[in-house]
């Protein structure tokens, strides 16, 4: 019988240095972008999930620091979070509303791809579906207007509906629900524990406050 994998998503926001050791024993760890969260947050990282659009894919894909950070050089794959052809669709309506965008749908994810192959590892990108039942999501519990989702939400809520298997069990930490002002981290934050009253995922920090001898 196949045991279940413990799946670990592991945001940039703060961690608690007790919760390193629990994220290390996760058989399979998503880290993001710079992977602030390595070391304070363990070190075990199995995906690096960027995102692959605007002045951040530019700034990761181009540059060295990136591609030598020690996460992503252990890391096996690279996970591109945002899908080309849904974010060059964006690009007429964002700039009537949004002009101060006009990088913000440039893709790189030929150039994440082109890394990945020179360095074997697999290249995965979340597919448009993911975002578009995001989308749906967020209308249905009342967001405020935003530009997209986080990458953060893109990546757990495509773990939860084509990567975690049934007997896997889904944690997530290092997710402080905040940061850039067009993504809607108050109704993510929403749905998310939405989705952790389902028995869907588990915040490690509610485990630790479950198991207070740890």
């Amino acid at each position: 019988m196949r045991q279940g994998r413990k799946i670990m998503i592991v945001g940039n926001g703060d961690i608690a240095e007790q919760h390193g050791a629990a994220i290390d024993a996760a058989d399979f760890v998503v880290r993001f972008n710079d992977c602030r969260s390595y070391g304070p947050g363990g070190t075990k990282t199995d995906a690096v999930a960027v995102c692959n659009t605007g002045r951040p894919g530019f700034a990761m894909s181009r540059g060295a620091d990136w591609k030598t950070n020690p996460a992503v050089v252990e890391a096996a794959e690279i996970w591109c979070t945002r899908d080309s052809a849904r974010f060059a669709a964006m690009r007429g309506e964002l700039a009537v509303r949004h002009p101060e965008l006009d990088d913000f749908c440039d893709d790189y994810s030929g150039d994440f791809a082109a890394f990945a192959a020179a360095t074997g590892k697999r290249l995965y990108s979340v597919p448009a579906e993911t975002h578009v039942g995001l989308d749906a999501a967020l209308a249905t519990i009342g967001a405020a207007p935003y530009v997209v989702p986080s990458s953060g939400l893109l990546v757990i809520a495509d773990v939860l509906a084509h990567v975690a298997q049934p007997d896997d069990s889904v944690t997530i930490a290092g997710f402080g629900h905040q940061g850039w002002e067009w993504h809607p981290f108050a109704a993510e934050k929403r749905l998310v524990d939405g989705w952790a009253k389902e028995h869907r995922l588990m915040r490690l920090s509610r485990y630790f406050e479950s198991c207070p001898e740890i």
